[in-house]
Order: C-alpha cells, then structure tokens, then sequence
C-alpha cells in the first residue's frame, strides 16, 4: 500500500504544480509558488496586503498543501488495495484521455497555422507581383508622358519642327527599355476639317480611317496602306504621323475614325491625364501650353495639338516581367480586366489549378473608368501536415511516458527536495556576495572618485582665473596627472567588471563613420605634433548604421590607437573597416605588397598574418561562420609604422598589467591594461582580436565585432546614440580630380570627398590631371586637390601648366597636407594665382566640409544659435536657469556650483537629501536638480523617488482641480529634471536610478560637452524659445 501512497503523493504533486503553472502564467505573477516549498504555509499578514490575484496564489496554496494529507486519509478511510489499484486506473485513464484530447486540439491549431501562413505567403508573392507590374507600367506612362512633353517643345513649338518620322521612329526605338511594358509608340495631331486639304499636301498622304483596320486587323507586314478608304469628312482628324518603327504601319491613320479609339482620345484630352482601352493603349493629350490642373474641358479642347499613344501587348509583356521570379515560385498568376466585373476580361494566365485557395490583388493603371486586378493561386495542393501529426502525435506519447515515469521518480523526490534546500541556501549566499561585490566596486569607485574630481574641479576653476605662463603650465600638468589617475581607476574598474561578469553591452543604432570622425578628432592634435599621417578608410559595403553598443566599440578604437600613437614616431596610422564577406571573397583588400602601395610609403606588418589565426576562417582559407541576415560581421584593422613588438613580448601583449620590457615602460610609459580590456570587450561583441608585428618596422592590430544592421530599422533618428554625419547637399554633383601616386592614400581622399557626394577622378602626377581637365568636356571640374608630397616635387610644373592653360582658372585649387605651411603661399606669391586652399589631415566629413566652404565662399548652414563653443551654448541654455545641487561633499558643492554660475546659472546649494526633499516641494521654482548618489541618512536613489511622489500627489491634485497655483508656479504637470552626479557607475547603478526616476548623467567635474548633450534635453536656448 505505501507503493500507492507515493504514487498519489507523485500524482497530486504534478498536478499542482501545473495548476499553480497556469495561475502564474495567467495572473502574470512572476513571484510563483516552488514545489519545493508547497510544505511551507505563507504568511498571511503578509497575504492580506497582496491584491486579489495573490490571494488566489494563497488559497491554491493552502488546497495544495493540504492535499498531500489526503493519501493517508484515504488509506485510513478505504483501506482496500482493489480501491487503490481501481481509482489509479481511472486517474491514469482520465490522465490518457485527457491528453489525447490535447493531441487533437494541438493538430487542430497548428495545421490551422500552417493554413494561415500558406494564406500569407500566396498574398505576400501576390503583391509583390502586382506591384513589380504596376511599378513597371508607372514607369513606361511616366516616360510616355515625358515624350508628350518633347514632342510639344521640340516639333509644335518649333518652326520649322525638329522632328521628323525618322528621327522619331529612331529616338523611340534607342530608348525602348525606358518602356518595358510598351510595344510601340505613336503621335497622332490635331488636325480640322478646314485643314485638311493643307495637312495632306503637306505629309504626302491621305489620312485613312481606322475603323476598316479595327473590323478586319491584320499583321504590319500583310496589309496595303493604299486598300484602307479616306477618313470621313468630319469635324476634326486625329492622323498618325510619327510612328516607332514596330508600329508605322499606322502612319496616316485616323485615330478618330475608330470607336473605341475615338472615346479614348476624348477622355484623354478632356481629363488632362493618360487613359487606356481595355488596358492595351495609353493615350496622353499634348497641349500648346501648360495648363492648370481645374482647366474645363473646352480650355483643353482648344488648347490641344495632338495625342501621343503607347500601344500595349499585356500578355507577352507581363509572361516577360514575371518570367524571373515565376520561374522560382510555385504560383499561377492570371491579370484580368474587370470594368464588367460580371464578365472579366482574361489578359494574362490560364484557368488551370490545382489548389481552391486564390489572392486577388488589385491593379491601378491610371483610368478610373477601367478596373484591373491580378489573381493568384497555387500550383499544387497543400502537402501533408507532417509536422501537426507529429507535435500531436508526440504530446501523446510524451503523456503515457510521464505516467510511466511517475513510479520511479518516487525514490528519488526526497533527496532531490533535499539538494534544492541546499542549493537554494548557496545561490542566495553567492547572490549576496556578489551584491556585496558590485556595492563595493560602486563604494570605491565614489570613495576614490570623489576627491580627485574635487582636485580636477579646482584646477579646471583655477584655469579661469588669471594666471601667468607658468601657472596655466603648473595647472595644466597637474590636470593631466589627474585625468590620467582617472583613467587608470576606469580601466582597473573595467577589469573587475569584466572579471565578475558584470559588463553588459548596450544595444542603440549608432553611425559607425561618425564614430571613427570623432575617434580621429581625439587623435588629430597628436599625429600633427608628431608629423605621423593619420587616416581611416571604410568600405562602401558597410552599412551607414549599426546596432550595438558604440561607447564600448569606441573603447577598443581608442586603446587599439592610442598605443599607435604612442609607439609611432614617423610614417603613418591607417584604420581600415570592411566586411567578413570581402576579406573572403575580394582580392583588393589584401596587404600592400610594396612600400609604394602603402599609405605613407613605409613598410608595413603584414595584415593578413593579424588574422590568420581567427576561427572566423578555416585552414583552407574558407569561410567557416554564418550570420542570420540583420547580422553584420565587421573586420577592423589598425596600422601602424612604429617601433613594433619585440619577439619575446609577443605572447603576454593580451596580459593585464604586462609590459612589453622595461625600456619601452621608461620610454613610453602606460598601464598595459587597454589590450586586456579590449580583447574581453571584442569577445562581447561576439568577435576575435589578433595582431601580426615586426620590430624596428610597425604592428597591424585586427579585431572583429557582430553588430546588427541598423539601416533599415524604425528607431527615429533623433534617438540616435550618435549624431549621423550631415548632407552636404551643396557639394552633390560636384566634381574633383586627386593628384596623388600613393592607391592607399588615393583611396582615403576618395573616400571622404564621396560622402559627401562629390565625384572623383584620381591621377598620379600633375601633368595628367591637367591633360584630363583639358580633354574632360562632358563635365565640369570643379576643383583640384594635390597632396603635399606630389606638390613638392611638382609644384613648378603646375604652375608653368596653369599660366598656359586658362581653362583651370576655373577650377577651385586645394593641397592636402599634414600642417599649414606657409612655403606653399611663396611658392605661388610671385605668379598672380591665388594660393591653394590647405586641407588639413586627418580628414574628417566635418572638416572636410567645413574647409571646402571657405574655399568656395558657402556659408555654414547651422543656425547661429548652435554654432560656436560648447561654453558659449551652455551659457545660452543655463542663463537665468535656478538649479538645485545635492552634495554631501562641501568640495564636490563648490565645484559643481562654481561650474554652473560660470554658466549663468542661479545656484542654490543642498547637503543632504532631506533638505533637497523640503525645497523641491511643490509648488516650487526650480528649473532642475544635480543630485549626488551616495549620501549619508538618505541617498539620491531614496530622495528622487520621494520627489517623483510628491510630483506624482500634486499632479493629481492639479488635475483634480484641487490644487491651483498663481504666477510662475502655474504649472499643470510636474517632473523636475534630476541629473545624477557621477563618474561612471556600473550596470546595477544604472538600473537603479532608472527605477528611482533619475532622468540623466553628469560627470563630476562637469565637462562643457557632456554637460551639454545632457542639459539640452530639458532645456531651450531663448532664441529657440521665440522661434
């Protein structure tokens, strides 16, 4: 007997832990009873304060609790083995029928999902059909319709015409592809009664009627012209007398001597618009001038020349159209036309199916008095629904093993209940540590923060006052000591977030060119001072914005040029960006073979060693990963020419902490903890990173990263992580030729000047260029960049060139160089030509632009009031603004209030979180509030969300008409901007601000930029105010 005791005890047990599933699922309570707590009563204080769905979870609680009592009163109270034995074999055949009941309901849903997506997927290829057919038709009455345009200027408003049957049937039948739908094209004029006898001296012919050709049609090549009888005397004729060649056997016939014909041309001339017969022929009325679209009908019939007509062969045209994509489909497609809808008109398809369902998809050709649709429907009958009869078929199955398994589970439920205890006692132990763990790391960060940011404060105020020479170089040097031990505290803070698993990535639409611009402008300042060419390339192939997190891909930018810059002292730094795919299947992404083909003409490390070893490749060179489509796979690559990695160093170079060797430590001093942060973030990114050096010649880093395609997504670009790069649309057309002999170099240049949309041309040396501008006739060249080396050693040619050839007087001149040199001026001081425009490297799509408007005189298209320095914007915005700021730190209180006066700001200061509470108190007058996080009695996290509900009641209030407040207070929604004042805090930070209700992050000092991207979200400069 106690066999089936624990049977039932097992039974009972599943089934309350499915009821107790459901209710979960169903009430949405994310906070569900465990089985292995189903012998534990809840507290039912505590149950009293739950609402009505948590009071469901208590009372299934308490009948689930007490239900395993039940086996042994049952035991008592029956006693009999034959009763046991007879209630388990109907509990187990309830527990079949059930199920089998399930099985069928499951058949029954997914084959009816199977239907619904075969429904989908026949109207989806439907659509897409009907739309490449009315998007094809659009485009031929479009072209027609031009062509009615040509014809009006160049043959009625020409005297004599400069169009003739010739070049007519010649022109039309050259730009045949514009009209894939059209078989020929036709002009047919205006010509009275009274004319008549003039217009037929004229041409040569006699018009003929059309009526005979309808009645009795016959091919181009059987018929005589001469057999058709005369048009009838009539008011008015409409004879075709240009015609393309696949269609001149109409020449001379009267379009209006046909009946169906005849009401075309009426609708057409009186409507202004193209209409067709039984979707066969397009006929556009061409008028002797522009005319207003609410022009009556006797405004056009006066104002008439004639009518153009594109004649269709719907069947041949269409079986050509949809040729590509029927080939691959399995569907029959039928084009009917059904201005009788009672008695549809075949135009395209057979009848044959052998399928019952069927898609219509309307098609609009433009004449509202016909009605077209396409019908569409599957070639074979739907397959066996496999799949259903398996998932049902398995559910049963998985039902009758589930009772089977029952009895031996019993055994082991006691000590698996035990191991739960046990492991439920360890998580909440490692939890807790690692809650301790992260409130440490965000204790030290502040602890160890807090004073250097008040040291930085004061040294960043000290540089506003007066200082001499020497004291702004003594501030200076101590400001970056001081942002250099900060720096280090965020790398070894990254370090242990990424040891403890707390690093976690973000996912924005960022632009990736914009990215590497600001990552060149970090770097910009340096490379001039060190005379090292810096430059970034980046495929046409990578899309325009990605998914990702760009502040981490900025980090490994960063650390990957920083240590570039660091270690190079001549030469260059090139970063180059491309797809996976093209190192896979492209050759002109392969190492520079010479020092010619490099960027500064150097030697280089071998790149492709850099990434030899990736796993993204397989030993016999093939692709070995595979992306889901939104996925992009990019292959970065950082350059340089400095003094390499010793040979012996190269296998600790990933090492936190590991120097390369004491004397480059002396010389170029450093942590070596970017390489180390940098390979775990790659790894978060789902990527590999690799190098290849060689001493004495340079080193090429290589990393990967998967991101998501963000080009095609819904996000709203001003939610954008980073600003997208602007449309310079004054440079569109425009068209430069680059004198440069180096390809890697040429590549740069062209690369920047084409996002901006201008054209290139690049050639080796300066005679060449010019011999292109002479003999370029078709288009205009409109400026000329040379770089500085080609310059150099070619200067006095070009100018000797420029004074013989005046067609270059024309043409904008730019250099490229790596610095302003004033040589370039005195070269060309004594020959009367103005000097070049300086473009100075690294090149940028900002400074670029910005350079090429000094050079051509375009203003800056920004409005005043965003341009200029940060500061000045700040100042803009803060003006007059009250602000509150919460410090428990009397530096950290001064620094931030003399940051925010420097500003314009009106300063109230708070040094704790209750004061904050009392004055922020609605109704209240201040425009925003700087809070600190970590203060004693009450942090920020606990002040802001009393602030919220204090917002929260008076908003109710307000909106209840409660509450009415007068003058600058009178407000109908409350929310006050709360800013955290931090340097950097971790993910479970982050979190909790966004829970309290803090709306944003300041940096502590307050930096002019960061400051600004914050604030500007809250607050309107007055200029934008009154605009």
């Amino acid at each position: 007997m106690s066999l089936w005791v624990k049977i039932w005890q097992l039974f009972w047990m599943l089934c309350c832990w499915l009821v107790s599933w459901f209710v979960d699922v169903v009430i949405e309570d994310k906070s569900g009873l465990l089985v292995g707590s189903v012998g534990d009563p809840p507290d039912k204080t505590k149950m009293k304060q739950k609402n009505k769905n948590n009071k469901m979870c208590f009372f299934w609680n308490k009948i689930s609790t007490s239900g395993l009592k039940i086996p042994s009163f049952s035991h008592l109270l029956f006693g009999s083995v034959r009763f046991g034995k007879t209630w388990w074999r109907k509990a187990v055949v309830a527990w079949v029928v059930l199920w089998v009941l399930a099985s069928f309901w499951t058949f029954w849903c997914l084959s009816s999902q199977v239907m619904d997506k075969r429904k989908e997927t026949l109207a989806s290829m439907c659509d897409e059909r009907a739309r490449m057919l009315q998007d094809q038709f659009n485009v031929s009455m479009n072209h027609v319709q031009a062509m009615s345009i040509m014809i009006s200027i160049f043959h009625h408003a020409k005297n004599p015409s400069a169009i003739d049957q010739r070049t007519f049937s010649e022109y039309t039948g050259r730009t045949s592809f514009e009209r894939p739908l059209t078989s020929g094209v036709a002009y047919a004029v205006r010509v009275l009664h009274s004319e008549r006898d003039e217009f037929e001296r004229q041409q040569g012919w006699t018009i003929r009627r059309m009526d005979s050709l309808e009645q009795n049609p016959v091919h181009k090549d059987e018929y005589d012209l001469e057999a058709l009888e005369p048009s009838p005397v009539q008011e008015e004729y409409a004879p075709v007398i240009f015609a393309q060649d696949t269609v001149s056997h109409v020449v001379s016939l009267d379009m209006l001597s046909g009946k169906e014909d005849r009401e075309n041309v009426l609708r057409a001339r009186s409507s202004g618009k193209g209409t067709n017969r039984l979707g066969v022929i397009l006929t556009f009325a061409v008028y002797k001038r522009d005319l207003p679209s609410n022009a009556t009908p006797e405004e056009r019939l006066e104002a008439t020349n004639g009518y153009l007509g594109g004649i269709f062969d719907i069947e041949s045209l269409v079986e050509n159209l949809l040729q590509q994509l029927a080939s691959k489909q399995t569907i029959l497609v039928n084009v009917y036309d059904t201005t009788n809808h009672s008695e549809p008109i075949s135009m395209y398809g057979s009848n044959v199916s052998a399928d019952g369902l069927e898609h219509v998809s309307p098609l609009i050709f433009g004449d509202p008095f016909r009605k077209h649709e396409m019908r569409c429907r599957f070639k074979q009958k739907p397959p066996w629904p496999v799949q259903s009869m398996g998932a049902s078929f398995g559910i049963l199955v998985i039902a009758l093993l589930v009772a089977h398994i029952f009895h031996a589970t019993v055994s082991r439920i006691h000590k698996v209940e035990e191991d739960c205890h046990k492991m439920e006692k360890l998580k909440k132990k490692a939890e807790a540590a690692d809650v301790a763990k992260s409130q440490f790391l965000a204790t030290v960060s502040h602890e160890i923060r807090t004073p250097m940011n008040g040291v930085l404060g004061m040294l960043h105020m000290l540089m506003d006052t007066e200082l001499d020479v020497t004291q702004q170089d003594y501030v200076r040097t101590a400001q970056a000591s001081g942002k250099a031990l900060v720096s280090l505290i965020n790398e070894v803070l990254d370090q242990a977030k990424i040891e403890s698993g707390k690093l976690e990535l973000e996912e924005v639409r960022f632009d990736l060119r914009g990215i590497l611009d600001d990552v060149l402008s970090l770097f910009a300042g340096k490379s001039q001072e060190k005379g090292v060419e810096l430059a970034v390339y980046i495929s046409d192939r990578v899309p325009e914005m990605l998914i990702g997190d760009p502040g981490r891909f900025r980090q490994i930018l960063t650390n990957l040029m920083g240590n570039s810059i660091k270690f190079t002292e001549k030469g260059h730094i090139y970063v180059i960006v491309h797809l996976m795919e093209e190192i896979l299947d492209s050759t002109d992404v392969d190492t520079p073979s010479s020092t010619e083909s490099t960027l500064s003409g150097l030697p280089v490390a071998d790149r492709q060693r850099s990434w030899e070893n990736f796993k993204a490749f397989s030993s016999n060179g093939h692709r070995s990963f595979a992306l889901s489509p939104p996925e992009v796979n990019l292959i970065v690559s950082v350059e340089d020419t400095g003094v390499g990695i010793p040979l012996e160093a190269q296998s600790r170079i990933f090492t936190p902490f590991m120097q390369v060797g004491p004397s480059i430590s002396r010389t170029h001093g450093g942590t070596w903890i970017g390489l180390s942060i940098s390979k775990c973030l790659v790894g978060l990114m789902k990527g590999e990173i690799g190098f290849s050096s060689t001493p004495k010649v340079g080193s090429t880093f290589t990393f990967t990263a998967v991101f998501a395609n963000g080009t095609h997504s819904t996000e709203r670009k001003s939610n954008l992580q980073n600003n997208n790069q602007p449309i310079f649309l004054e440079f569109q057309g425009m068209k430069v030729v680059v004198v440069d002999h180096r390809p890697a170099r040429a590549q740069v240049s062209c690369y920047h000047f084409q996002r901006l949309g201008i054209r290139v041309e690049v050639v080796p040396r300066v005679d060449q260029a010019l011999r292109f501008m002479k003999t370029c006739t078709t288009t205009t060249v409109n400026m000329i960049l040379i770089e500085q080396e080609v310059w150099n050693r070619e200067s006095d040619v070009f100018v000797k060139n420029l004074r013989k050839e005046p067609l270059v007087h024309s043409t904008k001149l730019f250099l490229l160089a790596n610095s302003v040199d004033s040589s370039i001026s005195d070269t060309l001081c004594c020959t009367g030509i103005d000097p070049p425009v300086v473009i100075v490297k690294p090149l940028r799509a900002s400074m670029l632009a910005a350079t090429l408007q000094r050079g051509f005189g375009i203003g800056n298209r920004e409005s005043p009031q965003h341009n200029g320095p940060p500061a000045l914007i700040l100042r803009n915005l803060l003006l007059g603004r009250k602000i509150l700021i919460v410090d428990d730190n009397n530096v950290n209180l001064r620094v931030a209030a003399g940051a925010l006066k420097k500003y314009g700001a009106d300063v109230v200061c708070a040094e704790s979180g209750i004061k904050a509470i009392s004055l922020l108190k609605p109704p209240h007058e201040f425009d925003a509030c700087f809070m600190d996080i970590q203060m004693p009695e009450m942090d920020g996290f606990e002040a802001t969300r009393r602030i919220r509900d204090m917002e929260e009641e008076m908003n109710k209030r307000v909106k209840s008409g409660e509450a009415l407040t007068v003058g600058e207070s009178n407000k109908s929604s409350w929310h006050l901007p709360v800013l955290a004042m931090t340097a950097g805090v971790i993910q479970a930070t982050q979190e909790q601000c966004l829970k309290s209700g803090i709306d944003g992050y300041v940096s502590k000092p307050f930096e002019a930029e960061q400051l600004y991207m914050e604030v500007s979200r809250f607050f309107n400069s007055p200029s934008d105010t009154e605009s």
